[in-house]
């Protein structure tokens, strides 16, 4: 597939305007490993002490320290994705507090973050990523949770909070490192990760990835590739330049899981597949362009970044459609979507650094721009007479063809953000100081039916993000903060219009928060935050009008999350969380009447992953994770039994210290239990016992 830009005349004279400017990207993207603007005193991204992070620039858009900042944040470091051997989202979000990664129809990356559910709330770099895809960890250097609405830091959406992901980037000097991996059910994967100095004002850096595997899933398979290069320029001691291109391939079975009995998991095989695996197909294509200006004025730093990201997805599944009945059948249903996407954006920011009065000022201003082309087409699979209803032992079914009906949806979406925002963080004394921030959102959908009976459609929604923050630091080992943050959700948010949706106003996310930071040991930190997450605005069915939506109903998610990250001792790190969360609906919603709970939001998550370093080489690791039972969906009729799963590691480094050999081992007493699901009767059963053998050397 060729790299496709479609655009507006009116976008391409933006973006052609831009251009010729210098422009900024969000602050964790900005600093260009050793390459620093001048006036710079550290990354942007921070120094990373093993399992803990100690500054990130995800919340603020500036080089803030962690402890610093009013919000709660959950950082995994690229050394605790390489301890636990990650691949993809759902691996990174295990282990996070107050967030669960959802099934996402086998298709795509989807999560439930504060009873949020979305695949809209991902980052690359500060920059939206909001297709509907797969992403693997290959080329990254940490990934950086928020949680808790960010609407001034990242625009629309992130009712719950977003999943920002931070890239690998040139550095100056020599860097060499590949891995390949062995597995259970025949996986296959290999990385590399090169980079080296071209002069003293050049150097360039190549990550690449390749897997294959087969699945305890039957006919369940993936084949997936990435390769993302780097580049950067350096113009004196004041100016960078970096330009990267990724070209990522992912291919595999959707897999939707297995249906419910009487309100739990059907209790069955964990390989049966329920449908046809050879009819149900996941194919994504993403490339992806970037560049990234910094310069610094003497004071003031300019960074722009912009990014040109065309993804091409397509999906076909055949799976169960119901819960199992009486007589031990079941109905399949089949369909299959394709979707063309470009996204466009492009970050300014100016960050300057003043005292007025005593006080000490951190300000930002920034402007957003972006443009995004979708193109969805779905078709509805055809079954023969009688042949959808299958019995559950044998639960195989064919969609003989897949044609459009009058419902499939066959449209082109293109929107328009514009965005302005200001942010001063100030220093009122060495104990205390305050964060607030207001960004302006104006954003547009033009809606394009292609159907026989058009119905196109376009709102305007502009709207006001404010921030406020406490920040209290009466020891240098000790923080406290308290907060207030918003986001909204406009009808368009996902790129998709109906005429009962056009005219509704934004949904509205509100979160107050208090908290606090704890340096238990010079690299040892634990953090703890209450908070309540109130959703309101959310469209609920018109009982005067079928078919229409009005916006009456509310949903509220409360509790308290605490963190454990970093060194214990010398020779023992820890990366630990855990989340109690009350998620329910307070006011009659579309999905469901007052009081049901949110579905997949266990009251209880608990997480701990350990490294042990034992000497001569040799090290271990030893994970937990415990989930109390959750409902699948709004509908409170199906439940995820509790469950606890152990994981482990053996690690051996040898003498030159730049080979290690790592065993890691999954689901240690293989238990059967059921982590997530798309809906009641697409229930994903957990891997059972299965083990990674990965070699990794530097050179």
């Amino acid at each position: 597939m060729s790299f496709k830009i479609r655009m507006k005349p009116a976008a391409v004279a933006v973006f052609a305007a831009l251009g010729g400017a210098h422009v900024a990207v969000h602050a964790a993207d900005a600093v260009l490993g050793p390459v620093l603007v001048k006036g710079e005193a550290e990354r942007a991204d921070g120094p990373v002490e093993g399992y803990r992070a100690t500054r990130s620039a995800t919340f603020t858009k500036t080089d803030t320290p962690l402890k610093e900042v009013p919000a709660s944040i959950t950082v995994v470091p690229g050394e605790v994705i390489q301890d636990q051997a990650m691949r993809g989202m759902s691996d990174v979000l295990r282990y996070v507090p107050g967030v669960t990664a959802a099934q996402g129809e086998g298709n795509r990356d989807q999560m439930v973050i504060r009873g949020n559910n979305t695949t809209a709330d991902f980052f690359v770099n500060g920059i939206r990523d909001d297709a509907q895809i797969f992403r693997d960890v290959y080329n990254l250097e940490r990934v950086e949770v928020l949680k808790g609405p960010g609407g001034m830091t990242f625009g629309r959406g992130g009712a719950g909070g977003v999943v920002n992901r931070v890239t690998k980037r040139p550095v100056f000097g020599h860097f060499g490192e590949a891995s390949l991996t062995v597995g259970s059910w025949d996986q296959l994967r290999g990385t590399v990760d090169v980079g080296e100095k071209i002069n003293d004002a050049a150097a360039w850096r190549l990550n690449a990835m390749a897997e294959k595997a087969n699945s305890f899933r039957d006919g369940v398979d993936l084949e997936r590739y990435g390769i993302n290069p780097t580049i950067t320029f350096t113009a004196g001691g004041n100016t960078a330049l970096t330009l990267g291109f990724e070209h990522f391939r992912d291919e595999r079975t959707a897999d939707r899981g297995v249906p419910s009995q009487n309100g739990r998991p059907f209790d069955d095989s964990r390989s049966r597949f329920f449908g046809n695996a050879d009819q149900s197909e996941s194919l994504t294509g993403v490339d992806a362009l970037t560049a990234v200006i910094e310069h610094d004025f003497g004071g003031v730093q300019l960074r722009n970044s912009f990014r040109a990201a065309q993804y091409d997805k397509f999906y076909q599944n055949v799976f169960a459609g119901s819960a199992i009945n009486g007589g031990g059948t079941l109905t399949l249903s089949a369909y299959n979507n394709s979707n063309d996407r470009l996204n466009v954006f492009n970050q300014t920011d100016l960050t300057t650094k003043f005292a007025i009065g005593g006080l000490q000022h951190t300000l930002l201003a920034g402007i957003e721009l972006g443009y995004q082309d979708s193109d969805s087409r779905r078709k509805s699979g055809q079954f023969a007479p009688g042949t959808n209803v299958v019995p559950a032992g044998n639960p195989f079914g064919t969609a003989i063809s897949f044609n459009p009906t009058a419902g499939d949806a066959n449209n082109n979406v293109e929107s328009n953000t514009y965005a302005i925002y200001l942010q001063d963080q100030i220093a009122l004394n060495e104990q205390w100081k305050v964060l607030a921030g207001l960004r302006y959102d104006k954003f547009d959908v033009d809606f394009n039916d292609k159907r026989a009976n058009p119905a196109d459609l376009s709102t305007t929604d502009e709207e006001v993000s404010p921030r406020f923050g406490v920040i209290w630091t009466p020891t240098a080992a000790q923080t406290y903060y308290a907060s207030y943050s918003y986001s909204f959700l406009p009808a368009g948010e996902q790129l998709s219009l109906s005429p009962t949706t056009e005219d509704l106003k934004p949904e509205k996310a509100i979160n107050y928060e208090i908290g606090a930071r704890w340096d238990l040991a010079p690299a040892l930190t634990l953090s703890t935050a209450v908070f309540r997450l109130d959703r309101e605005d959310v469209r609920a069915a018109d009982p005067l009008n079928p078919g229409f939506f009005v916006q009456t109903g509310e949903q509220r998610t409360e509790g308290f999350e605490i963190g454990l990250q970093g060194q214990v001792t010398p020779w023992w790190q820890v990366f630990a969380g855990y989340a109690n969360l009350d998620s329910e609906i307070t006011k009659s919603t579309s999905s469901g009447p007052k009081g049901r709970k949110v579905g997949l939001v266990p009251d209880h998550m608990a997480s701990i992953w350990n490294r042990f370093d034992l000497g001569q080489g040799w090290g271990v690791g030893l994970g937990v994770i415990n989930q109390s039972s959750s409902y699948t969906s709004f509908t409170n009729s199906v439940k995820l039994p509790s469950f606890t799963r152990v994981d482990g590691a053996v690690y051996y480094t040898f003498n030159d210290r730049k080979t290690r050999l790592a065993l890691n081992v999954e689901n240690i007493t293989d238990k059967e239990y059921f982590p997530t699901a798309h809906s009641d009767n697409n229930i994903s059963p957990g891997a059972p016992l299965n083990a990674r053998l990965t070699l990794s050397t530097a050179f």
